[in-house]
This record gives structure tokens, sequence and C-alpha cells, in this order.
């Protein structure tokens, strides 16, 4: 490339994100998968090889514009097709019942169905310092049957290409609106065919090697990463069942020695659902098995628990019209857990607290992590060098032995090199994103960052409501002693109304404040556009302070947190998810905490009674701040209309409790702006919190799963 004067990192540039996940859960299956290989475990990653993700995220005249992200449209050369190992997967049609004439046993035929092909594509992940290479399997569909030429002779243009689209509408994008029937039925299918696909193939390798499928739990764990594969219970009984041959209870003892369950979120709404009569349409010989899953598991907890019926309704698979996926998870699954101290807990004592009572041995807690390779040694490597200079590369392997740093933390040398890597991370972020988006950054204010995906539950509305407390102050002369910058980004959901409606309001904040001569020296608002790991990267390094402020009890864990402070930022946040362990690591001098606590959020939600409005009315800096949203000067550059939303959704709900939080907010974020004036004691503080992150490698994750749930050699 050097002879032909092209720049490697322009080349590397072109490389787009792979689309195969969408914010901190897909992103956690990656760290998983880096820590596996590094760790010498064998493992398989699951998934579905989608054509699009999510959307890519343009911003235009104020608003998020979704266009398509078609990330393999130049191919992926880091993927090995696998035509040989393709499997057939079935949906819909209707059961046939039979016995068979030789063996006696009763035999279900699945007739009238429409299949499609899957074809995996194997990418290798490779392990840090060894020769282990893992496999990330994702599932591509192809139609059975290719173009019918003769439907197409007799002029039925669409029944000649049905199957070819049925095959491309299953991959083609991730996570399909599913706001209406036909999105809901689109996602369940994309959910049967990748766990049945891998199921198949799980069975067939077993087999290989093995003679008896009723050890398979011996070899096998199958690790359910959140309700989203936990057709894989029903499906694995019909595969030993009705194709192995095994009784009922054979093929129950495999399947619940075989399959664990992690539990990613503790909002109900996100417990997946789905409707009876789409699920029995489109997969019947599954519901068939679910229904006699919850018959018998009834039975038990009647047994254990006579005469009480609302353990019964709150407890069982299926109610009210719907298959409730979680519940089959715990109800099948040998292990399920949590992924932070304060999550696994809330789980236990009140989201999942009927099942804790009745079979507390399963459930367990693994705090998340992230991979260091890739969020240090890849995105900073200045400050991995630096790390190395100081304690050796021990801790590339072992992230415990960040802990040497804390030798440091009275060393004036190592503080101003600390304050020189971040100046230069800094600066790097500033010239991408001038170069990316014409954004003008001042490179020596406090990069205060809020990125992650979009939801109020997050709570970016909170820090809109301070930036414009904020932009008042300074126009009342009140300037802050540093320059600050607030970075947001974020996608929200194509049908996610109110979250659309916040990015508007950053976005129209970012006009007003940044055009105001008044204003802009002391404070600016930057919106990236299409937040993905590639811009994380960049950003990550460069930060100062880091918003983790989602209402107490919503964040399951989150991992932008860990990757933030182990690259020297700041915590500024509530004690949600793993925040609360990142308190326990740093000591309360080194992080910055505000905000109502779990069991106060929780009790307000149970009591329902909850009134926006009042915090509105008698707190007059919250109530400026709030109708500023719907005011002449939003008006003047062209933010109304859908803004009126908004103002009202927090008037009359604010359902993530915003207000009761603010004026700590407030207080707390002028703290952390107060302290970074002290360079040298910024800079102790963001050395302990890289030398307490080695907690957070997922090594340590997968070492725990390992111990206690996979048991893998």
């Amino acid at each position: 490339l050097e002879e032909m004067n092209i720049d490697l990192n322009v080349i590397e540039d072109q490389e787009p994100d792979a689309a195969l996940g969408n914010g901190g859960l897909g992103r956690l299956a990656a760290c998983f998968l880096d820590s596996l290989a590094t760790l010498n475990y064998p493992a398989y990653g699951c998934g579905i090889r989608y054509r699009y993700g999510m959307f890519k995220q343009k911003i235009k005249d104020g608003y998020q514009v979704e266009v398509p992200d078609n990330w393999l449209k130049e191919g992926n050369p880091f993927e090995i097709r696998r035509e040989e190992y393709a499997k057939e997967v079935r949906f819909g049609g209707n059961i046939r019942f039979e016995k068979d004439p030789v063996t006696g046993k009763d035999k279900f035929i699945q007739e009238n169905y429409e299949s499609v092909m899957a074809v995996p594509y194997d990418m290798p992940i490779v392990g840090y310092g060894n020769h282990v290479v893992n496999t990330l399997r994702v599932w591509d569909a192809k139609p059975i049957t290719d173009f019918k030429l003769d439907e197409f002779d007799r002029g039925n243009y669409h029944k000649a290409v049905e199957q070819e689209n049925l095959a491309k509408l299953i991959v083609d994008v991730l996570y399909p609106n599913d706001n209406h029937y036909s999105g809901k039925e689109l996602r369940l299918k994309q959910q049967y065919f990748f766990i049945s696909a891998s199921l198949q193939a799980l069975i067939e390798k077993y087999k290989k090697k093995h003679g008896d499928i009723r050890k398979l739990h011996e070899k096998v764990v199958i690790q359910m990463n959140d309700t989203h594969p936990t057709v894989a219970v029903p499906e694995l009984m019909r595969l030993l069942i009705d194709v192995e041959g095994l009784s009922w209870e054979d093929a129950w003892e495999v399947t619940s020695k075989t399959c664990a369950y992690t539990n990613h979120t503790i909002m109900a709404e996100a417990l997946e659902k789905w409707p009876i009569d789409l699920f029995s349409k489109l997969l019947p010989r599954i519901y068939q098995i679910v229904q006699e899953i919850d018959r018998r598991f009834l039975i038990k907890v009647r047994e254990m628990y006579p005469g009480n019926e609302e353990k019964v309704r709150k407890m069982a698979i299926l109610m009210n019209g719907q298959v409730r996926m979680a519940n089959m998870a715990i109800v099948a699954g040998f292990s399920v857990n949590g992924v932070a101290q304060l999550h696994t807990e809330i789980l236990e004592k009140q989201e999942l607290k009927d099942f804790y009572q009745m079979m507390p041995e399963k459930f367990n807690n693994k705090t998340n992590g992230i991979t260091f390779r890739r969020w240090l040694m890849s995105c900073n490597p200045e400050l991995s060098a630096m790390i190395t200079d100081l304690i050796g590369d021990g801790w590339k392997k072992d992230a415990n032995e960040l802990e040497k740093l804390g030798n440091f933390v009275n060393d004036d040398a190592v503080l101003d090199r600390l304050l020189a890597v971040k100046a230069g991370k800094k600066a790097d972020l500033k010239n991408y994103l001038k170069m990316k988006q014409g954004f003008d950054i001042d490179e020596n204010s406090i990069y205060d960052i809020q990125v992650k995906r979009l939801h109020e539950y997050k709570r970016q509305q909170m820090n809109a409501l301070y930036v414009i407390h904020k932009y008042f102050e300074i126009k009342e002369g009140k300037k802050p002693a540093t320059p600050i910058t607030v970075f947001f980004g974020a996608k929200a959901a194509p049908a996610y109304i109110i979250a659309k409606d916040i990015i508007h309001l950053i976005l129209c904040l970012q006009q007003i404040i940044n055009n105001d001569p008044e204003v802009s020296p002391y404070l600016k608002v930057f919106m990236v556009e299409n937040y993905n790991v590639t811009m994380a990267e960049k950003m990550i390094p460069a930060c100062d302070i880091s918003e983790q402020i989602s209402l107490a009890s919503k964040e399951a864990s989150g991992t932008g947190n860990m990757k933030f402070m182990l690259n020297g930022a700041l915590t500024l946040g509530t004690m949600d998810g793993a925040n609360v362990e990142i308190a326990e690591l740093v000591g309360n001098e080194n992080i910055f905490t505000f905000g109502e606590d779990s069991q106060t959020v929780i009790d307000r939600y149970a009591r329902g009674d909850y009134n926006s409005r009042s915090y509105y009315e008698k707190d007059s800096e919250l109530k400026r701040a709030v109708d500023f949203i719907v005011s002449d000067t939003v008006k003047s550059v062209g933010c109304s209309e859908n803004l009126e939303r908004l103002y009202n959704e927090l008037l009359n709900k604010d359902w993530f409790m915003t207000f009761p939080d603010f004026e700590e907010y407030i207080a707390t974020r002028e703290k952390a702006y107060a302290a970074y004036t002290d360079r040298k004691a910024w800079a102790k503080k963001a050395l302990i919190n890289i030398s307490k992150a080695g907690f957070f490698s997922s090594d340590r994750t997968i070492d725990q799963y390992n111990k206690e749930i996979w048991k893998l050699s």
C-alpha cells in the first residue's frame, strides 16, 4: 500500500461494522466469544447472517432518518460458506398423528408446511496469544426449490418466487419492526430458523463422535442469551422425541440438563411473549410440546402450592392467550443468571420471585465484562503502551494485574503522562468528527459523553434537560470554569416515537446552542451520526465524564460504563446495573453518583402514585427547562410540532421518573465539573478507575460461567 501511496487507515475505514447485533446484547456476545477463544474453551456462537443491519442512521433536518445498512455490499472476506452443513427448517402446516406400526410409538408428522434451507457461514474467532480458533456460525436462508419456471410460464409470477421470497425475508433485516402482526410473525420465524438449524447441526456433530443421544448433556451446554433463543427448549424436545425417538421423560431429562438461561433485562415488557394464535399457527408441533411442558410444570406448582392459583397464574408458560418465553426458559433451564449483582437481586426478589422461591438452586449471578483486547489494546494503543511501560504486559492476559497501577497514583510524572494520553485522544476525536460531520469541537473542553441505544429508561431526556438548564445559566452570566462539550450518540428504534422525539430535541439544542455566540464558547452539544462500534472506539478513549444515568432498577448491567472506566473516564451515574459494582471497586470519591435507589423506584411503581406534574410545579429550574421544549426559541429554529408530544409525555407521565432525580443530577454534575479543574486530582481518580477495571474483563465473566455453569475443559 505504501508503494501505491495509499494509507492503510483509509483502507481500514472502508470496512463496515458487521451488522449482526444491536446495542449491548450483541456486543456482549462478541466480547464473550473473544474471551472463550482466548481462554481456550471450545465454543460456538450462533445467530443469523442478516443482509441488512437494523439501519444506518442519517441526521436530516433535525430528525433521525433510517436508511438500509447494506454491510455485505462489498462481500465479507472473513466468512466461509459451509453448504455441506445446510439444514431444512419448517414453518406452519398441520400435525398428523399416527402410531408407528413397527415400534408402536406415537409419530407426529408435519404436513403442508413451508420450508427453507439454512446455510451456515462460519467466521473464525481467534484467541489472543494462542492458537485457538472458535467459530461464530451465522445462518443464511435459501429456497428449498429454486425458481419455479412452470408457474412463471403459466403467469403465476407470485407463486414462482414465493419460496425465494420466504428465504430472503427471514435473513433480510435485523430486528424487523414488530409493532404489527406480520413483523411479529417474521421475528418469530427468524428465531426459530436459526435455533432449529443450530440444534440440528449440534445433534449431528454430537452423533459423529458419541453414540447415546441420552448423554448429550454430558458433552454440550446450550446457553440461551436472553429470551430470543428460548424456543431452543421445545425445539430440542422435538428433535429428541420426533427425530431421535426418545420418550418424553428421557428427552426432558436431556433438555433440562443441557439448556441454561441468561436474563438480560429487568423490564417486564422486554420479556418476550408471543400471541398463542400466531405461535401455534407458525410452529404447530413446537406449540404442542410447549403445552405439554406447561401442563406438567403446573402439576408441580399445584403440588407445591396447593390452592394457590395466583402462583399458577404468574408462573404458567401459557396464560392470557400468550406464550411466555422467559417462564419456559426458567422451567427448562438448569441455570438462570442475571448479569450484575443488583440485577440478579432484583430478579430474585421482584421480577422472578415466584420462580426463585420454588427453585432457588437454579439462580446465580454473572456480572458482565468486556474484552480488553478490543476496548483498550485495540482502540487505545497509547494508554496500553503506558500501562505496559509501568507494569509489564502480563495484564493483557490477566486483567487483575491492572491493580498494580495503584502504586502510581501519587506519581506526578505518571499522572502527567495519563493526562497527555487523554489529551491526544480528545484531539483525535475532534479531528475525526470534524472530518466526518464538520463539527467544531474545543479539545480543551470537558468531553461529557452519553452513548447508548436511545430509550426512555436510559434517560437521555434528563441529560437534555440539564443542557437546557446550563444554557439558561450561561445566558444569565454564570459561566463554567471549563468549557463543556456534551456528546450524544444513539439510535432510536424506527417505531419508538418518543425516542425519536428525544433525538429531535437534542438536535434542536445542538442548533440553538452551537449557534449562540453568547453560549457556544462555554457549552456545545453534538449528536454523532450512526453511533456504532467504530464510533465507540473513537469516543470512549476521549471521554472525561461517562453518563450512566438510567433509572435505578432498569439497566440490567450496562457495558459501556466498563469501557469508559477502563479508558480513564469518570462515571456520573445512578446506582443501577454494574454502576453499583464500579462504585464498590473505586470508592465513592472516584465516581459521581446520584438519584433514588432501586428499592425506592420499585416501591413507587408498586404504589402507582408517581405524579410528574407535582415535581414540575415545585421546582422552578425543572419547570423552566421543561417549558423550554415548547418555547418560542425552539420553535424559531423550526423545531416545533413533535416536541409538544415529548413535553406532554414528560409532564403527564414521565414513566422513567426523570423529574425526581433532576435536582440531585444537576448538583452532582456540577460537582464533577468542579473536580475536573484540579487536573492532578482528576488524573489520580482516572488512574484509580483504570486500576480497578480488571474485574470487568470478560475473561473473568467467562471463567465464572465456566466454573459454575458450563464445566468445559
